[in-house]
């Protein structure tokens, strides 16, 4: 009998229809747009301005996108998980919301949050269920409204992040596709360099913390960028090292959308041709946990059956990895 492998079958995703461009932000801080393109590679950004709507809204259109493009019935997931760093409600977990409003009735869910590296957890995550046996169809959601935590009177933040879902069907693979290898990490010295202070368990909401505006998202830049550039460069390298593989061998990589200077590290680092790089964040910014699959939702009609992919990310915490993945199907 086959050995049973995870392999992504369908994509989804969706991004709000507000675009929010560098020239806009220099209207509102101090920075134009050669200093932001220069610095990140981002020009602009989605942003979700329905006060009355949060990332379950984003998660719920992407997945439904998913369907409609699969001909899927919800019914038939078994799972949902909904990768996030900002759920739409504390303690009620955002994956039953979603997986209830788009008919998923036999699916049970749950959230995963390890900020940017979110979504490739839940790979992770989703393929082990698969390789298990006990599930056929694993739904993993990517999704975040990080206008909600971002502060726009700071322009460190507010020039790197926007909007967006995105969804992958995991299903069982026999013929060798799918999910192949994996070398995922963190480590706790990130907690300071890159947090939101207040609303958690330590430091509770008070008149105080709002005054002091710590429920939006601090970042210590020059940390980060260089904890990200060797994390995400050295995740990668390791993944081609222990499956035997160059530059050569790969046929796209799929980073977290974070800084084009990074993910240009990341390919230089896996001497890898520029042409295989995928690249969205000069039209979405920063979408946290959804990044990864609006990558393969933009880049989708290119990717062929048999094709090597390596995903890698790098999130606060510190949180990061790569992901090796051989392409299951041609769109």
């Amino acid at each position: 009998m086959s050995k049973i492998t995870a392999a992504i079958t369908a994509v989804g995703a969706y991004v709000p229809d507000y675009v929010l461009t560098n020239d806009i932000l220099a209207t509102m801080v101090e920075t134009n747009d050669e200093w932001i393109t220069s610095r990140t590679g981002i020009k602009e950004r989605r942003i979700l301005k329905d006060k009355d709507k949060g990332t379950s809204f984003l998660g719920i259109k992407a997945a439904e996108d998913l369907i409609a493009k699969r001909n899927l019935d919800p019914k038939e997931i078994d799972m949902v998980i909904f990768a996030t760093a900002t759920p739409d409600l504390p303690v009620a977990a955002t994956a039953a919301y979603t997986a209830s409003k788009i008919g998923a009735v036999n699916a049970f869910s749950y959230d995963l949050q390890a900020a940017c590296s979110s979504f490739l957890y839940g790979m992770s995550t989703a393929a082990s269920y698969i390789e298990s046996g006990r599930y056929k169809k694993v739904l993993v959601i990517g999704a975040d409204k990080m206008s909600s935590i971002i502060d726009y009177t700071d322009r460190t933040t507010c020039i790197i992040f926007g909007d967006g879902g995105g969804a992958v069907l995991f299903e069982p693979n026999e013929e060798g596709l799918g999910l192949q290898d994996e070398y995922l990490r963190s480590d706790g010295i990130g907690r300071e360099f890159l947090k939101i202070e207040a609303g958690g368990s330590l430091l509770p909401p008070t008149e105080e913390t709002v005054a002091n505006r710590q429920h939006f998202v601090q970042q210590d830049g020059k940390t980060v960028f260089k904890y990200a550039v060797s994390n995400m460069a050295d995740a990668s390298s390791k993944i081609l090292e222990r499956n035997n593989l160059t530059g050569q061998d790969v046929n796209w990589l799929v980073a977290h959308q974070a800084n084009k200077r990074i993910i240009d590290a990341t390919a230089k680092r896996m001497e890898l041709d520029e042409k295989k790089v995928l690249m969205n964040i000069q039209r979405y910014g920063n979408t946290t946990s959804a990044t990864l699959p609006l990558l393969l939702h933009d880049y989708e009609k290119q990717l062929k059956k048999g094709d090597n992919i390596v995903f890698a990310s790098f999130g606060g915490g510190f949180t990061w990895g790569s992901i090796f993945l051989k392409w299951a199907y041609n769109a």
